[in-house]
């Protein structure tokens, strides 16, 4: 029988959009197969004996969810491991089954195959979603201590996008959707302050692109939305692929 466990101040989103994929995915391996063992509930706070190559004794903050510790190698160097991620999503769960939703996480933004327009509720969940993501590509104004933190808020950021465009249908609509939003984060790019020299952003951008080439040839319609980028001037010319589309259809 489960306890009832005093929910921690984040959710499963932030621990699956903030954590690399691979660590998340052995993470969700140890939780579904029973490894977090002798889970307790402290101030603020969870343990657990986590069963890996031994049994570790892991600790999570209640606040934040990669602040604690772990007696296992990584653990020991400060590093976030699969271990805390596992308790913190136990946290989470209060030791309940992951959904199939829940769990899956998709590495890179792909073109969902389909074709359709969302209903206005939908298209509103979609763009309050979209907000929500953008506010972890922020500007970077800290010193240098704190840049390798400033790119995993970039990380998570995209990740999120990639979640909420990869199940988009093809339709002019969305189109109009993802071209408004490669839009804003070009901005970003440009005059907004974001320090994006390991390319995290430009790369989703990129994809997002060969997403929009896909809906193109899913649905043609989408090509008229494309004419929004002509004559545009872009951080490093993604724009113009689409623009090729638009032009030959004319």
């Amino acid at each position: 029988m489960t306890k009832n466990i005093q929910p921690p101040d984040y959710d499963l989103d932030k621990i699956k959009f903030a954590t690399d994929e691979p660590t998340f995915k052995r993470a969700v391996g140890l939780y579904e197969s029973g490894k977090v063992t002798q889970f307790e509930e402290g101030i603020r706070s969870y343990s657990a004996v986590v069963l890996g190559t031994k049994p570790y004794r892991v600790f999570v903050e209640a606040r934040r969810y990669d602040y604690g510790h772990c007696e296992c190698y990584l653990g020991q160097k400060n590093i976030l491991c699969k271990h805390m991620v596992a308790v913190a999503i136990y946290a989470v769960k209060n030791g309940k089954p992951l959904k199939k939703e829940e769990k899956e996480l998709i590495g890179r933004p792909v073109c969902s195959g389909k074709t359709g327009e969302l209903t206005a509720e939908e298209l509103a969940a979609v763009k309050k979603s979209i907000t929500l993501a953008m506010r972890y590509i922020k500007p970077y104004r800290g010193p240098s201590r704190t840049w390798f933190a400033y790119q995993d808020s970039l990380s998570e950021g995209c990740r999120r996008l990639t979640s909420i465009v990869s199940k988009l249908p093809a339709s002019q609509q969305t189109a109009k959707l993802l071209v408004n939003l490669l839009l804003r984060l070009d901005r970003k790019l440009q005059t907004g302050g974001i320090d994006d020299s390991d390319g995290t952003v430009g790369g989703f951008m990129s994809e997002v692109v060969d997403i929009l080439e896909k809906f193109a040839q899913l649905e043609p319609k989408c090509i008229k939305t494309f004419k929004k980028l002509a004559g545009k001037e872009t951080c490093f010319g993604w724009e113009e692929p689409l623009v090729q589309l638009y032009e030959v259809s004319r």
